[in-house]
């Protein structure tokens, strides 16, 4: 008698957000100086149905919450982990901007290894295509 296959727990995550109804779930990422285009694709892809989750923090702006060096460095790390949570959580990756540095390229492959989709508004700078 064959044993049933017990779920991965990305599966358990997908057949919880079934059952509970939940709308698909749509991660922004991409460069903070994009945080306005962020802010738009935001509102459009909320306006559409989707629940967005995107950086909510821009350190490229000056805050006392990151103001002390060693606090920022801290600080940063704890975004990056909270970010790589945002992408395990979604349905779908959507890269904004017309640039992509090294942070964004790692959310970009992160979010392919874990084989979730990744969509861009310039798709010229996909990775991909750049790496032909």
């Amino acid at each position: 008698m064959p044993y049933p296959q017990l779920l991965t727990p990305h599966e358990k995550l997908e057949d919880a957000k079934a059952r509970l109804e939940i709308p698909r779930i749509v991660c922004i990422c991409g460069s903070t100086r994009f945080m306005q285009e962020m802010a738009e694709a935001d509102l459009r892809l909320t306006a559409s149905g989707f629940i967005v989750v995107k950086p909510g923090c821009n350190m490229k702006q000056p805050h006392p919450l990151w103001a002390d060096p060693a606090d920022a460095e801290e600080l940063k790390v704890k975004l990056d982990d909270l970010h790589r949570a945002k992408i395990r959580l979604a349905d779908h990756v959507y890269i904004v901007g017309d640039y992509i540095g090294d942070s964004t390229r790692a959310e970009i492959e992160y979010a392919r290894n874990l084989g979730t989709p990744v969509s861009f508004t310039h798709p010229e700078v996909d990775p991909r295509k750049t790496a032909a």
